[in-house]
């Protein structure tokens, strides 16, 4: 089983601006913990990005995600009043 690091938005920047700098990507990774498929992971989601806009983007996933569990709970409410006035007593 794989240990799921967590990595801050501080070292995720440093890591992909070495890399913009020109360090090879093996290189950098290795020197950082990561592998090579994390980094181009990284590439993929936050290229361009600065520390605040990575931040930003969090806490939006995170409201997100908590919007999407407001919505599932709703439905799941609606549902249950549909079957309760469905039925006849």
């Amino acid at each position: 089983m794989t240990i799921k690091r967590k990595f801050t938005d501080e070292q995720i920047i440093k890591v992909m601006k070495e890399i913009e700098a020109g360090m090879p990507v093996k290189e950098a990774c290795r020197q950082n913990g990561i592998n090579d498929r994390t980094y181009y992971k990284w590439k993929n989601r936050l290229e361009g990005m600065e520390r605040k806009d990575v931040q930003r983007l969090k806490e939006l996933e995170a409201e997100n995600k908590k919007l999407k569990v407001m919505v599932a709970e709703q439905a799941l409410d609606i549902r249950c009043l549909k079957e309760v006035v469905g039925k006849k007593f």
